[in-house]
């Protein structure tokens, strides 16, 4: 789902926002109302909610962004539709669309994490623990759920210890809401040039002619 923009109603590219966290475990049911308000709230604000395409926390944020109308895309680790279903047993049913990047689980973290602007822990367990570290290194912006259980508790404490040279790209908050308008936030600060850039009709760096307009239907 697109943003409207204010100035000129041209519609702009929404952030892709990945929500990670534990198929499995006690922070499941512990936090999945946090996780579903993390994908309504990410939807909400016009963005893109991406996810593992699996079960438990991640499954609960994209039914957040599903049921508040918002655009749900999963990164599967099958190489097919009936892969997904018959042999990683993963859902389906409330996403926009499904990428089958067939890299298993842990290729799969990966492409994810690349495929994201920024990536929001919450719960979690290693494979979350896994994203977040990949996503600290590619130089995403991080959000963390704290309170939120497993993973999500134990990141600020490993920031503090290791002292990654990235560590100010790592936000925290225990409210859903605020994250995500935090991770935004963070966001609109790095692209300001390019949304700047993109609300002057003038400028078509993508064309081979400066002087061309693009295509319009209607």
């Amino acid at each position: 789902m697109d943003k409207q923009n204010p100035k000129n109603s041209r519609k702009r590219l929404s952030y892709s926002i990945c929500v990670s966290g534990a198929a499995y475990g006690p922070t499941v049911m512990e936090s999945s109302q946090l996780a579903y308000k993390l994908g309504e709230t990410v939807a909400k604000l016009g963005e893109t909610l991406t996810t593992g395409a699996t079960v438990g926390l991640p499954y609960y944020a994209a039914r957040g962004a599903s049921d508040a109308g918002g655009m749900s895309i999963g990164f599967s680790p099958a190489v097919s539709l009936r892969e997904h279903l018959r042999k990683y047993r993963l859902p389906f049913d409330c996403y926009d669309f499904i990428n089958f990047t067939g890299m298993h689980y842990t290729g799969r973290d990966l492409y994810l994490v690349q495929s994201s602007d920024a990536v929001i822990t919450v719960g979690g367990r290693f494979g979350s623990l896994h994203e977040f570290t990949s996503a600290l290194e590619y130089g995403k912006f991080c959000g963390v759920l704290t309170g939120s259980g497993g993973a999500a508790d134990h990141i600020l404490e490993l920031v503090k210890t290791l002292d990654p040279a990235k560590h100010s790209l790592v936000v925290y908050s225990s409210d859903p809401v605020e994250l995500v308008k935090l991770v935004t936030a963070k966001l609109d600060e790095k692209y300001a040039d390019i949304h700047e850039q993109i609300e002057k009709y003038e400028e078509y760096w993508f064309l081979n002619n400066k002087d061309s307009k693009p295509f319009r239907s209607g």
